[in-house]
């Protein structure tokens, strides 16, 4: 136990801190293992997307294949991190994390050795649907894990590695292609993961503690509907800009409402029975989490419309090259990760209230860019300096209203919010880039408009950063007021 004290480390019934295999002896190798597959799942969002060009070329892949091999991944993530979350409470986190980690290390073989674009398609989806099963108990493994100034850290350190993660997409992307390994061109973009996966597999083996499993929790009614009804919301959004938004897109956003109410009403009947729902309406009930989990989804909505515009912006509108492009985001997404070890230091009340002044700092960002391009200056050196306020402000927000909201959650809850937690900031990102990547190709339909579509978008961004600061303060208040 002095171990567990030492290190903020909660020895939990069902670890085995005297072995090998538990967290309280070796608590930085766990969190590496947890952390290390957080980054894998990171970089591979990215790096599809720069692979793009070489794939179509090298498997002859038709434009809906191409949108597949991109958006398989996001659907499969952001439809099953919640289910996902809810595995690891039945069958215990350790086990299910090192199950979806193997399986994604399988899939990035997959997709690497893909002799065709059907193949690569079907591997992506895999992969996709393996990060969510391993991603959904990094949060569950610190809830779980760590307490006190420990945890914050270690939320600290998640922050720090999504942002080294989207960098690493960003740029070891790129050079991996260029570099044309053996001729193999996109490949080692993928088989980069399996030796990676493999280490980490050993890694979680020998230092990730056992979790004691809650067997007949699942809540196999809620799954079936929560899917249906993310699939319908994720599916339009991710494909209807490439196609034209045709019918069936409204009609699938449509049938969201009937959905998402079902699934309400499900998930109150089997709480009102004392079953364990899929997602606890008590949990999101309450004022706290709810206005956290919607200052979240807003304020990372931003990051991804940024990430999807700013690349038609510099390329289309001001001509510049794919390389300028990719490295013009490297400025926010490492700001991003400067905030987590340095809230992790502070004491919680103020670590809290960083949440509101990172969205301030956040909305700056965005309003310095719109203010700039109005006033004519389009220099790269200010866009990225801008870049990096913005990023400095969402990791601010970001790394405090995580904290903010697992520490208002027991730790019998830990596979609720970070299911939650996941999902909202997955799905915020997609409504982000459909939302305002449909408002800027409308701003700037040719290339003279991209400079005043860019800034006027800024400033919508700038607007959707404040409404995040707000609903952030909202949270913190309620938390303080009612003890939540």
């Amino acid at each position: 136990m002095s171990d567990g004290t030492r290190t903020g480390l909660l020895v939990l019934p069902g670890n085995r801190p005297d072995t090998a295999n538990g967290m309280a002896s070796r608590p930085g190798w766990a969190l590496a293992a947890l952390l290390g597959a957080m980054f894998l799942g990171n970089v591979d969002v990215a790096v599809a997307n720069i692979a793009g060009p070489s794939i179509r070329a090298g498997l002859h892949a038709s434009g809906a294949e191409l949108e597949l091999v991109v958006s398989g991944y996001t659907l499969a993530y952001a439809a099953l991190l919640v289910t996902s979350a809810r595995l690891g409470e039945a069958h215990g986190y350790r086990r299910v994390f090192l199950t979806g980690l193997a399986g994604f290390t399988l899939a990035s073989l997959a997709c690497g050795l893909a002799p065709s674009a059907l193949v690569l398609v079907i591997a992506r989806v895999a992969a996709g649907a393996t990060a969510a099963l391993m991603a959904a108990q990094v949060l569950t493994g610190i809830q779980l894990g760590f307490s006190g100034r420990a945890r914050a850290r270690a939320l600290g350190l998640y922050a720090l590695v999504l942002s080294a993660g989207a960098v690493a997409g960003q740029s070891a992307g790129g050079l991996l292609i260029s570099a044309d390994v053996l001729g193999s061109t996109w490949r080692p973009v993928f088989l980069v993961n399996v030796p990676m996966g493999v280490v980490l597999c050993w890694l979680a083996w020998r230092c990730l503690p056992a979790s004691r499993p809650q067997p007949g929790r699942l809540d196999p009614a809620g799954v079936a509907v929560l899917s249906a009804a993310l699939l319908l919301l994720v599916v339009p959004l991710v494909l209807g800009q490439e196609a034209g938004w045709p019918p069936w897109t409204w009609a699938c956003l449509a049938a969201t409402v009937p959905a998402f109410t079902t699934l309400w009403v499900l998930e109150r009947s089997v709480s009102a029975r004392g079953g364990r729902p899929l997602i606890d309406p008590a949990l999101v009930a309450r004022p706290a989490i709810g206005w956290g989990l919607a200052s979240q989804s807003l304020a990372t909505a931003t990051y991804f419309a940024i990430l999807f515009t700013l690349a038609l912006y510099l390329q289309n509108g001001l001509g510049k090259s794919a390389a300028f492009s990719g490295l013009a985001l490297v400025s926010w997404v490492a700001a991003f990760g400067i905030p987590g070890p340095v809230l992790g230091r502070l004491p919680v009340r103020l670590r809290a209230h960083a949440a509101p002044v990172g969205a301030v700092i956040l909305t700056a960002g965005f309003a310095g860019l719109a203010a700039s391009l109005y006033a004519g200056d389009t220099s790269g050196a200010l866009l990225m300096t801008l870049l990096g306020v913005a990023g400095l402000g969402l990791g601010t927000t970001f790394t405090a209203m995580l904290s903010h909201l697992t520490g208002m959650v027991t730790n019998q809850q830990a596979a609720d919010i970070s299911g939650l937690f996941n999902t909202t900031t997955r799905v915020g990102g997609v409504i982000g880039t459909a939302a305002f990547g449909t408002v800027y190709l409308a701003l700037a339909p040719t290339p003279g408009r991209a400079i005043h579509g860019f800034a006027a978008l800024n400033l919508m961004l700038a607007a959707t950063a404040v409404a995040a600061g707000g609903l952030a303060a909202l949270s913190i208040r309620r938390g303080n007021r009612t003890g939540e």
